[in-house]
């Protein structure tokens, strides 16, 4: 019962390499199926050996045997199939079907055409072709339509032979009339030849559906990558942001502690010199009351000799209070817990860029000086890695890759794909340029470092003006002079970023670029004048200081 529903769908017998029947199935271990034949190509033509379907890598290439279980029910279903198209021969023809020429009234389907009666045939009316002496030597072919499309328009011969000459099908006597000095060869001779093309084509086409299937691969693999990079770059930012919204929030509440001491402080200080002011109050209201009692005396010797032997002209005494306020200003406070939150910031922001620093030097690639770019004037070490500018112009072949008169240089390296990075050593200098070029710069004359004119570069000019050579020049404004600049390209993103090595800190980034040809590390000691700047500009071992 269960072979008889897995017989009841064609699909089961269906190999998903070629989409046909299976032809000596085998099972691999993840338990699909195919053709032997098929897949053993498809592994020829793969790098590694994996399950078409699921995908499954085999770390071996399995030895694979025909599934006779399989194999059998394979061939139940083609007999069973052959006596459905056998029953159904003698059915009427539906649209798209070869009619009977000879049937009247109700047209059944053809199952042979005749090259020479031009006619087809349903197996009533085809049985004298396959009995008859005469007719037995008529060339019978699967039902077409349009027979006459077969038949020679000049001679009304069936087409038999092939003009090579000529790249067409023509008949037994086209040679004789108008094909004389051509090249002929029989019809099958020359479809045997195209079925080999074809072989081939479908070959060819298939190995192009392999590397495409492979490129599916690839990139969606690229898509798990990426998104491993997106998940850990959202945590790290996450926890970044964090650990900010904390420093934050401690910085706030430490502020507001502060402020409220200083208020707890500011009022203890107030009840203090409330109740001391209180206390000299008490002692006036009772000097008060004594004066007051005396001056109501009508006895005269009495008030007399109680003034006379009293300080009750004079007050009691007290304090000088008009110096004395409540005076509090929370500024500087802010100004601490702002500056605070600051520096913990830097730091912060301070290891970030170490990360980063880190992350992009892992693309580090050897970078060497081309010496047929470089102007006569520069002197390049033998090893390829240092230039410096020299006080004597070298005789050299004005090449259209060398550049003059300005004092530049490339690399030989070309970056077109993926991401680049290199480092160069500019201690000791008072002028330098660096970065990068596009390969179809104008290197003759002068020539202006701009992202228009295919240069990503800053520079160095009198020591300590450092500028990024956008549109228009841009400031920077550094806290540390760069001793090593690291340069970091990603092609694809359009990026390109400049580096203080030692200080782990981000010069500048070009952002937003569009690289539509190779880019190429760019390199200018600039003039001069004495020994001011006379130090080489070095292409350091990246990690290395």
């Amino acid at each position: 019962m269960a072979a008889a529903n897995y017989l009841s769908s064609e699909d089961q017998f269906l190999c998903s390499i070629c989409l046909d029947v299976f032809t000596d199935p085998v099972t691999t271990s993840c338990g699909h199926n195919f053709c032997k034949n098929c897949i053993t190509e498809h592994w020829n033509t793969s790098d590694r050996c994996q399950c078409p379907m699921c995908k499954e890598v085999f770390n071996t290439r399995p030895d694979l045997r025909v599934n006779t279980l399989l194999s059998e029910m394979v061939d139940q279903f083609r007999q069973s199939a052959q006596q459905k198209t056998s029953s159904s021969e003698q059915q009427e023809s539906k649209p798209g079907e070869v009619p009977c020429d000879v049937c009247t009234g109700t047209k059944l389907k053809a199952l042979k055409s005749c090259l020479v009666c031009l006619a087809s045939y349903c197996e009533t009316h085809l049985e004298p072709h396959l009995t008859m002496s005469g007719l037995k030597r008529h060339q019978l072919i699967d039902p077409v339509e349009n027979l006459e499309d077969r038949m020679c328009t000049k001679h009304d011969k069936p087409l038999e032979l092939f003009c090579k000459t000529d790249q067409t099908c023509v008949c037994t006597l086209c040679p004789v009339l108008d094909h004389k000095t051509h090249e002929f060869v029989p019809l099958k001779e020359e479809y045997e030849g195209k079925k080999v093309e074809l072989k081939k084509t479908e070959a060819e086409i298939q190995q192009m559906i392999q590397k495409r299937r492979l490129k599916i691969q690839e990139i969606k693999h690229s898509v798990d990558l990426s998104e491993e990079d997106a998940d850990r770059e959202i945590a790290e930012g996450v926890q970044v942001f964090t650990d900010l919204k904390e420093s934050v929030e401690r910085g706030l509440n430490e502020f507001i502690d502060t402020i409220k001491e200083k208020q707890k402080t500011t009022e203890k200080q107030a009840e203090a010199f409330i109740k001391e002011l209180e206390q000299e109050i008490s002692e006036l209201m009772k000097r008060s009351a004594e004066v007051v009692q005396l001056s109501l005396s009508e006895d005269h010797l009495h008030l007399l000799q109680s003034v006379q032997s009293s300080n009750i002209h004079h007050p009691p005494p007290t304090k000088d209070w008009t110096k004395v306020s409540i005076r509090q200003s929370y500024q500087p406070t802010v100004v601490r817990a702002v500056v605070q939150l600051e520096e913990t910031l830097s730091k912060k922001i301070k290891k970030l860029l170490e990360a980063e620093l880190k992350r992009v030097q892992k693309f580090a690639v050897d970078v060497t000086l081309d010496p047929d770019t470089a102007n006569p004037s520069l002197i390049l070490s033998a090893d390829g890695k240092q230039v410096r500018t020299g006080n004597v112009q070298k005789l050299l072949p004005d090449n259209p890759e060398r550049f003059s008169p300005t004092l530049c240089v490339l690399g030989t390296q070309s970056f077109s794909s993926e991401k680049k990075y290199y480092e160069v050593q500019v201690k000791r200098k008072s002028d330098w340029s660096l970065g990068v070029a596009r390969e179809s710069i104008n290197r003759k004359g002068n020539i202006s470092l701009s992202p228009r004119n295919g240069y990503w570069t800053i520079w160095l000019r009198n020591g300590n003006e450092y500028r990024a050579l956008a549109g228009s020049p841009v400031p920077l404004s550094l806290k540390s002079q760069p001793q090593k600049v690291g340069v970091f390209v990603d092609y694809e993103e359009g990026l390109v970023s400049f580096y203080d090595v030692d200080a782990a800190a981000l010069i500048y980034s070009f952002t937003g670029c569009s690289f539509t040809e190779k880019l190429f590390p760019f390199f200018s000691p600039s003039l001069n004048p004495g020994v001011k700047n006379s130090a080489p500009l070095i292409i350091s071992p990246v990690g290395v200081n």
